[in-house]
């Protein structure tokens, strides 16, 4: 029974015939004063109406306890797609790590894909040393949403253990996502020989999604192996592409790339230009000081202001 704290039009409003009614009323149970809120709404993850049960779902993120986890869980098979996207995007706003331990006991028994995944979605943040063998095996999954999710799991416990079924995922799975979060994925290794062959054919893959991913982590990795890839993804149709390989290459300190850099410096797209000029200076070669002199001119303000920089550390 409602506590008596509660005003009574909101006892009444609870108890509506009309789900509109109830789902509003729902809604006000955060104005009130009580310690047991989340009691009230995961008795409302029960309501006969969708609407009620999806906002009690969403309301739900706010509380980190056993009961709202089970809860939540619960009805990741709800009949409704809006309430198992609500449970589920309440899940993964979880932050306390003991909270993993129903998620994980709910693995085994996931009745289906989308709750496999929401499970290891709400578990990745968590980094549960438990999760990282169920994550493994379901990179074999025959979907694409629950391998995307186990892959984010091991992203995030980067065990070294995982990089060869995660470089398989991104040299060789059928989706493009999978692909590209694979590919992101590999910049937790410590040893980038493990897995440049991989981020290598990531670079010349057939999306450009995934081969943006893979140049960016190649300058994570610090792979001066794969400069000479760097350079020639420099001439990717894409210019998200060729905006991730100048950075690497600047982080890499290349001097092989000192050529596409300036030629860079020249492009129409000023956000190029800015990351050309950024990578010049990191590279260090006073080879590139007249054409950063040149940008000094440049039509952009920041172009010029990051030519100055780069200017700077090359005359120290």
């Amino acid at each position: 029974m409602m506590p008596a704290t509660y005003p009574a039009d909101l006892q009444s409003r609870l108890a509506s015939t009309d789900p509109e009614v109830r789902r509003i009323a729902v809604m006000d149970l955060l104005d009130s004063d009580e310690d047991d809120i989340d009691q009230y709404l995961l008795d409302a993850l029960k309501d006969a109406d969708a609407q009620v049960r999806a906002e009690a779902a969403r309301l739900l993120e706010g509380y980190e306890t056993p009961e709202v986890v089970e809860g939540l869980i619960g009805v990741l098979d709800d009949d409704s797609a809006e309430v198992r996207e609500a449970a589920a995007v309440s899940l993964s706003e979880l932050k306390d790590a003991a909270m993993g331990d129903g998620l994980l006991a709910a693995l085994p028994v996931s009745s289906s894909p989308f709750m496999l995944a929401s499970l290891f979605r709400a578990l990745r943040e968590l980094r549960r040393p438990e999760a990282f063998a169920p994550a493994l095996a379901a990179l074999a999954s025959d979907v694409v949403d629950v391998r995307c999710a186990a892959l984010g799991v091991l992203g995030y416990l980067k065990n070294p253990a995982a990089l060869p079924e995660i470089a398989r995922v991104a040299g060789g799975d059928a989706d493009v996502e999978a692909r590209r979060i694979a590919v992101g994925a590999l910049g937790f290794a410590t040893e980038s020989a493990a897995v440049v062959p991989a981020m290598k054919l990531a670079l010349v893959d057939a999306s450009w999604q995934v081969r943006e991913e893979a140049a960016a982590t190649l300058g994570k990795l610090l792979a001066a192996e794969a400069i000479d890839d760097l350079i020639a993804a420099m001439a990717d149709p894409y210019w998200q592409v060729r905006i991730k390989a100048a950075r690497s290459l600047g982080r890499l300190k290349a001097k092989p790339a000192l050529p596409v850099l300036i030629e860079a410096l020249g492009h129409p797209m000023s956000n190029l230009r800015k990351e050309a000029a950024v990578a010049l200076g990191e590279v260090g070669d006073i080879a590139a000081i007249p054409a950063l002199e040149n940008a000094l001119y440049d039509s952009d303000p920041d172009v010029r202001k990051l030519a100055r920089l780069a200017l700077t550390q090359l005359s120290k």
